[in-house]
This record gives structure tokens, sequence and C-alpha cells, in this order.
């Protein structure tokens, strides 16, 4: 970011959101190595781009216009780390690279007009999952262009059939070879295999009714959802052809692992630790559950064994659409042995060691018995 970044994208500094989209659209146009052949092309892409995802951030934006960096980014802190995958790594290059393609559409076949469904993974802590919450999602897609609300026309164009294929959406040549005559049936050039074209396209989208943009979404996560379970927004995902329907947005809730519990179902597993004495003759035990501030008192029965598992009703997570109701939550106990003992506790040990009948091996030294005398 050794360039100014609007000078990069060619704005004021006063430059309204919808002024930056527009200017990065008409320079990105210009500088894809899709359609810029020339050597340095793809950095000058590469550097566009960079300036359009700080300054299409709000929060990027008044960092860099306080600082003239951003605080971070050399260790690669990002603002958004919900993001985990669209179309396997489709991001603007691509979503650029496939609006100069036109409408896709393979050898021989009609090209879609439906938009397709876009997918990204949402990551959540076992805290936000307990307690629902709301996260904003920024990803690349192409939206419904806004200058001509996406049906691709300018003021005073419309649709007509394309006058190279007649509307069949493909063309059929023939090649006379010493075999005979061989028709090759491919995608028509022209009207890239919808059958129609625009007399007057829309000079911000070129007809296609849809831009590449920086889609900003806010997704409500439900309290208690599973690892791997999906959320489905619809008309979030790839803009149509020319007004024809969007795709949906379908988001994959990833739950990262937690430091202290181990969630099974809707069950909580956690482990603690506690002395001989209290496993003996039995303890509460308090400790912290999934809800800020809230408090677990686990009851250790008496004559508690090590690696015996102690359940506490109703203090796992929330279920989902359970209205309010909660799993278990299920101690793991782990009786320490202490490695050293004072002299008194060597004593009472010793002792109820006589009364219950027990032999203990006598391991001290001789000097540690004179040490013991003389204190």
């Amino acid at each position: 970011m050794a360039r100014d970044l609007y000078e990069v994208l060619g704005v004021d500094k006063t430059a309204t959101d919808d002024e930056i989209k527009k200017a990065f659209r008409r320079k990105a146009r210009k500088l894809h190595p899709d359609v810029n052949k020339a050597p340095d092309a793809e950095d000058q892409f590469k550097e566009l781009n960079e300036a359009y995802d700080v300054l299409s951030d709000p929060n990027k934006r008044a960092q860099y216009d306080r600082f003239g960096t951003i605080p971070g980014a050399a260790q690669g802190s990002q603002p958004y780390v919900d993001l985990d995958d669209i179309f396997g790594g489709f991001g603007m290059g691509d979503l650029f690279s496939s609006f100069f393609g036109g409408n896709g559409g393979g050898r021989g076949q009609r090209a879609r007009r439906e938009g397709r469904d876009m997918g990204v993974g949402l990551r959540l802590t076992l805290e936000e999952v307990a307690a629902g919450v709301k996260k904003e999602i920024v990803y690349d897609r192409l939206a419904p262009c806004p200058e001509c609300e996406g049906s691709g026309l300018a003021e005073g164009g419309k649709e007509v059939e394309c006058p190279t294929c007649h509307g069949q959406g493909r063309v059929v040549t023939v090649q006379r070879t010493f075999l005979g005559d061989m028709q090759t049936a491919t995608t028509c050039p022209e009207c890239k295999g919808t059958g129609r074209t625009i007399d007057h396209p829309c000079p911000e989208c070129e007809g296609q009714g849809r831009v590449p943009d920086r889609q900003r979404v806010t997704v409500e996560v439900p309290v208690g959802i599973r690892d791997g379970q999906q959320l489905r927004l619809g008309g979030f995902g790839e803009a149509g052809l020319r007004g024809a329907a969007s795709g949906d947005l379908i988001v994959t809730c990833r739950i990262v692992p937690h430091e202290f519990f181990q969630r099974d179902g809707d069950n909580l597993h956690q482990q603690i630790k506690i002395s001989i004495v209290q496993a003996c003759l039995g303890a509460k035990i308090e400790c912290e559950g999934i809800f800020e501030g809230e408090k677990v008192t686990v009851t250790i029965p008496e004559g508690c064994q090590n690696d015996q598992v102690v359940r506490t009703r109703g203090f796992g997570m929330p279920k989902f659409n359970g209205n309010g109701a909660r799993g278990d939550m299920f101690t793991h106990v782990s009786v320490v042995v202490p490695k050293k003992l004072s002299k008194r506790e060597r004593e009472l040990l010793t002792k109820l060691a006589e009364e219950m009948g027990e032999e203990v091996t006598e391991q001290r030294t001789p000097f540690q018995k004179i040490k013991d005398a003389f204190n």
C-alpha cells in the first residue's frame, strides 16, 4: 500500500460508497488480465483490488484515513474472519473473469439465466452458539446492477432476438473433410447462448443486469445450532442474468474448539481435578458455565473414584429450537495425589492407614528423619 489508495481508485477522499464501487468497476474492466494484455495488467488489477478491499470496508477505511495504513495488516489480521469458502475460493478477480466471459454455457448449451447458489463458512464460538448471535459476512458476488436495476437495459433499450443465432442460443458450422461434411454446434458468441440480445445495453453492466460487487449481509444464528448445520439466505447468491432469479447464500456453521468444554449433542463435557480428601469425603465444586457469569455447582459424591463422571442436569447447551431447554453437563473427575506431604499430613495419613488396617512402606531416609526430629 505504498501508493495512495484513493489515487489508485481515481476518487477523492470524500467519495461516497457508491462512487467507490463505480470507480472500482470502471477501472477493473480496463485492467483485468482477461481484457488488458499489458505485461503489468495483473499487478495493476491486484493493486486495484487491494485498494477496493480497504476503501469498501467502513472500518478499514476509517483506519486508513486516520493512520495512512491498516494496523495489523502485516500480520495478516482480518476484521472479518468468518468467511471460509466461496465457490471453492471464488474472489473478485474470478467474478470479473466470469463477468467478462458473459453467461458461461458449455459447448452447444444454452446459457444459464438463473443465478447460482453460493456457499460460505461461518466460524462461531461455543458461547456464541449458546447465546445466539448476529454476524456480518462480507463476500464478493455478481449482484444486480444498481444502474438498470438488473434489467441490463439502458434508457429506451429492449431485448430482441439475436440476429446471429435467430434465438437458438447456438450456431452450427459445417466443415468439409475428406470423410464428408462435419457439423459443429457451439454457443452463440453474440448472445452467449441466451438467444436474446439488447439493442441498447446498460453501460454499467454491459447488458448483463449484474455486476461484480462486495456484499454485506447480517446472519442471525439461532441458539443451539450444531456444527455443520446450514442456513439458507434466499436471493443473496449470484444474481441472475437480466432480472432472472438470484441464487441463495448457503451459510455452513463451523464451531471452533473450546478451551474447557467439549460438546456432545446438547451436552457439555469438562474435566476438573480434586484432592484425595475431596474424593473421600465428597465436595461441592463451583465451576464456570457456558454463559458469561454463569456459575455451576458440581456435587462430588463421597467416595468418588478417579475418572468418574458426575452429571449436573440442565447446565449443558441450549437445545436447537428447544424453547430454552438445555442439555446436561458431565464432569470428568481426576483425583490428584500430592507428590509431597508435610510432616503433619504424613502423620495423619499414617494414622488413617493404621485405622483402616493398611500397610504402608516407610520410604523416608535417615537424613529426613533427623531433619523431622529437629523440626
